[in-house]
């Protein structure tokens, strides 16, 4: 389990620019698959566009499982034994309830889908960049699901 440093006072948070820093790895790491799996398609079968102009379904059902990938790739390892996703292990971050506790994958749900309401909902990323300016480094969405970002010890 990862050491985390969960007593009053000897807590510390991750704040905004190292969690931003850590979204811009996961996204990397997320897009290069994504890439990778579109490229080889693209290859196989000719591009997303029919000789008639419609959409070819196997472009459709990709875009369906990318979905379910980023949802999968976030819940999955941050309700997970190391707690963080690719980008917040390269930051030392990781996601703990309010407590200092590993989250369920119920809670990393809420998690998740209250940051796509944030990006779709909140103008501006105010959001997220309330991370920055509340005393437990907190973004909306971790308010609304009961997470805290902390810096692993």
């Amino acid at each position: 389990m990862t050491a985390i440093a969960a007593h009053v006072g000897t807590t510390l948070y991750a704040g905004f620019w190292r969690r931003f820093i850590a979204y811009i790895i996961d996204c990397v790491v997320l897009y290069v698959a994504v890439g990778l799996v579109i490229g080889a398609t693209y290859a196989m079968v000719g591009g997303p566009v029919t000789e008639d102009g419609g959409i070819r379904p196997v472009f459709l059902l990709l875009y369906a499982l990318f979905l379910i990938g980023f949802w999968l790739y976030f819940t999955l390892m941050e309700s997970g034994e190391g707690q963080a996703t690719l980008g917040k292990r390269a930051l030392s971050i990781v996601v703990t309830d309010d407590a200092g506790r590993r989250i369920g994958f119920g809670r990393a749900n809420g998690r998740f889908f209250s940051k796509c309401l944030l990006t779709a909902l909140v103008p501006f990323g105010i959001g997220f960049m309330l991370a920055g300016w509340t005393a437990k480094k907190q973004a909306l969405h971790d308010m609304i699901a009961g997470t805290l970002v902390i810096r692993a010890l």
